[in-house]
């Protein structure tokens, strides 16, 4: 297979911060690869190293002359006062006049843009990720470089994105944090981590398979260090005994024990590189069962409902999750449970001196101007944890700083550094309820993972406001924003999606009727035709228990009730199980009944 990029002993430092060392990797033509690794690992410089942005220290870059390279940046700025039509025109200008502004009407709607004509500026977040994913996309590149493309995107635009990866014929290097899209658009994974030899761990196959095969080595690397532990105590062991005990015809067993040494130090540094987020939350272990009650609430902008009439209750264990388009309502009903906003009808009712925690998605909190020894430890030297002082130095290696940099502006972090010295914030005061804005944001996915765990052992309730799908999958019940619908509550994500997804309707029956009168013999078995004739009640049937279970769901009564609200999400997925099910064999008999002879 063709190399249409190769990186040979490439090594980076900022200062006196290694970020990495006599990297070496190849790109393929026509693969999809996923780069992972720690927050400061140095993924998004080796990425702008290949697009030629940024130079390596050492190393070469191997590419061919025609390989057209595209980056797309974590961030994208736009100029002023230009239309989302102009940008992407711009960016398709190697192409004739005749053939641009067809391809440039077909990425329009390919980006499903409402408002060609509209100003980059008055974009949101998500938005102007899809503008900059167009302009990308229509110069037609061999290789795209994609950093986190993800981030700022809701679930729609995920999901349409992964829909464009997988039909894209250009390699990629995507490097996100998101699993499920890992899992779903790539076809080799790489890390870049200290913990491995020469930096980088790389194998086949999608997310999940990378992880298999990243512990087994793990796992062979620990035991690796073990056996030369033994190897060198026993080397150590001879080379101390006399000289008369050794010959000089031995030399070569001399320097085969230094040998041995350096190589024990070099897998036992790796080994210990890996550090881990250490996290645990301080909690007030109140046993109240009703923490928090929204009762009927309602907020409109300019007229727009985002919610109406939503009822529910948060107690102890309470996880609840808050899905949906940018801008539908999640962060609004963020602040009304926060008190920093009011519902325009409804209320909220909390128990006396409850405590809530905001982790606020815009990361307002966190001020550009401190160091970061001020940003952790406000107050001195040394933070209050769970009852014992903890110096400053020993709370930032806890959440993976080092010591050098404590002096360092928080402005000159990256995202998912801010983002840890909000979740310091966050553990060190206890809490009856934790209100989640976007959490997972600008984490590396051991972070992330971390940070579940964490929060699973927590004992009080969560709301958590997220696109990450695999870190939904703790809510025991989603409550699903869906444009000019208000919102309702389902099961899990899974269902969420399965309920926007546009499903195909039973055959009328007058049209039915005629198709039986044709003159085309139905030769499907006795039992088909029978299964085949009654298909169409049975989907009735399901489609008005699915309702009816819906109805149940957003009764404020079960919805205030967790035990109930549980029972009735359980029996939605069961029944949207089996109505899938009917659909499916809707279908198949359907399709084997068009392939019959005439």
């Amino acid at each position: 297979m063709a190399h249409l990029l190769t990186c040979q002993n490439i090594s980076k430092a900022y200062g006196a911060q290694q970020l990495f060392n006599d990297v070496s990797l190849s790109i393929e033509q026509g693969e999809h690869l996923g780069m992972i690794g720690p927050n400061g690992s140095g993924k998004s410089t080796l990425l702008k190293i290949m697009a030629d942005i940024e130079e390596a220290d050492r190393g070469k870059i191997f590419k061919n002359k025609q390989t057209k390279i595209v980056y797309l940046a974590q961030t994208e700025s736009f100029p002023a006062q230009v239309s989302v039509e102009e940008i992407i025109t711009k960016a398709a200008n190697y192409l004739p006049e005749e053939q641009r502004h067809a391809k440039v009407q077909r990425m329009l709607g390919q980006c499903s843009f409402p408002a060609p004509d509209e100003i980059t500026e008055t974009l949101s977040g998500g938005w102007q990720k899809r503008l900059a994913l167009a302009t990308a996309l229509i110069q037609e590149p061999d290789l795209l470089l994609l950093d986190e493309p993800t981030n700022h995107l809701d679930i729609d635009a995920i999901l349409w994105l992964e829909k464009i990866v997988a039909h894209l014929s250009c390699s990629m290097v995507i490097i996100s944090h998101d699993r499920v899209f890992l899992e779903n658009c790539c076809d080799r994974m790489l890390e870049v981590n200290s913990c491995y030899p020469g930096g980088i761990l790389a194998f086949a196959g999608n997310y999940s398979r990378f992880l298999e095969k990243r512990q087994k080595f793990l796992t062979q690397q620990t035991q690796q260090e073990e056996v030369l532990a033994n190897k060198v105590r026993r080397e150590v062991a001879w080379l101390r005994r006399g000289p008369k005990a050794r010959s000089t015809k031995a030399r070569y067993r001399i320097d085969q024990a230094h040998d041995l040494q350096d190589d024990l130090s070099q897998v036992r540094q790796r080994n210990q590189a890996g550090g881990q987020l250490q996290l645990g939350l301080s909690q007030t272990g109140r046993k109240t069962k009703k923490l928090l009650t929204a009762s009927h609430i309602s907020k409109a902008y300019g007229g727009n409902p985002l919610f109406t009439d939503l009822s529910f209750e948060l107690g102890p264990g309470s996880r609840l999750g808050l899905v949906g388009a940018n801008g539908c309502g999640k962060s609004t009903l963020m602040h009304i449970l926060y008190g920093t906003e009011q519902p325009d009808s409804g209320a909220t009712k909390q128990v006396d001196n409850l405590k809530i925690i905001h982790f606020d998605q815009k990361r307002s909190e966190v001020d550009q101007q401190q160091t970061l020894r001020q940003a952790l430890c406000p107050d001195g030297d040394s933070i209050n944890y769970q009852g014992r002082p903890i110096h400053v130095v020993s709370w930032a290696n806890r959440f993976l700083f080092k010591t050098d940099q404590l002096e360092m502006p928080v402005s000159h972090l990256s995202g998912g550094e801010q983002a840890r010295i909000l979740l310091a914030r966050l553990i060190v005061q206890p809490a009856d309820v934790l209100l989640l804005d976007e959490p997972t944001n600008d984490l590396d996915i051991d972070s992330i993972q971390v940070l579940e765990e964490t929060l699973q052992e927590f004992a009080g309730a969560l709301v958590l406001v997220s696109h990450d799908r695999a870190f939904l999958a703790m809510a025991q019940a989603i409550i699903g924003f869906t444009p000019n619908k208000g919102c309702e509550v389902y099961a899990d994500i899974e269902q969420w999606l399965a309920a926007g997804l546009p499903k195909k309707k039973p055959l009328d029956k007058k049209k039915k009727t005629k198709k039986k009168q044709s003159n085309k013999p139905i030769k499907l078995s006795y039992k088909e035709e029978k299964e085949l004739a009654g298909m169409e009640e049975k989907i009735m049937l399901a489609e008005e228990e699915l309702d009816a279970c819906k109805e149940k769901i957003n009764d404020p009564e079960v919805m205030a009730d967790t035990a109930k609200l549980a029972h009735w999400c359980d029996q939605l997925s069961s029944l949207q199980q089996q109505a899938d099910i009917l659909y499916s064999r809707w279908e198949e008999l359907e399709e084997k009944k068009k392939q019959l002879p005439v």
